[in-house]
């Protein structure tokens, strides 16, 4: 990450409306608030945000699937933060989060026009497994990527 000092932490109650307005600023199609209150209250573990010089510039938000497997629902870090390796950073701790619980598989969807996120999941080691098609509002296609893990 970059010189200024930055630091992962699970995400807070206090944190919502940053983390929504970097969702908005981050995607055609942003999750509702809503969203991301669920995600905080069920799954908190999962649910990290990057804080640089005490601001929220971006967030990770994961969940624990019945199956045991990792989902990674949304990842987003405010355009004039990108670049710095601050995406690379919460993928890491939320895969570490996962790893330390057992999980062995983590799965994710992205959209086939998202080159930033594929070149991300591409350096993590994810893998393109299959694609659902018209998974987004304006009919676009969503790949989807899996990454095999041990803890």
């Amino acid at each position: 990450m970059s010189s200024e000092e930055c630091v992962v932490r699970r995400a807070r109650r206090s944190d919502l409306r940053d983390i929504y307005l970097i969702e908005v600023k981050s995607f055609p199609y942003p999750y509702p608030m809503e969203a991301f209150v669920s995600f905080l209250i069920l799954f908190p573990r999962y649910f990290l945000v990057a804080e640089c010089g005490g601001r929220v510039v971006g967030y990770v938000a994961g969940v624990r699937e019945s199956d045991g497997s990792g989902h990674i629902m949304s990842i987003a870090v405010l355009p004039n933060y990108r670049g710095r390796g601050i995406g690379s950073a919460l993928l890491k701790a939320l895969e570490d989060a996962f790893i330390e619980d057992g999980v062995q598989r983590i799965y994710l969807e992205v959209s086939q026009n998202n080159r930033e996120g594929l070149r991300l999941y591409r350096k993590f080691g994810y893998r393109m497994v299959g694609v659902k098609r018209r998974y987004y509002p304006d009919g676009s296609d969503a790949f989807v990527m899996v990454k095999e893990v041990h803890s």
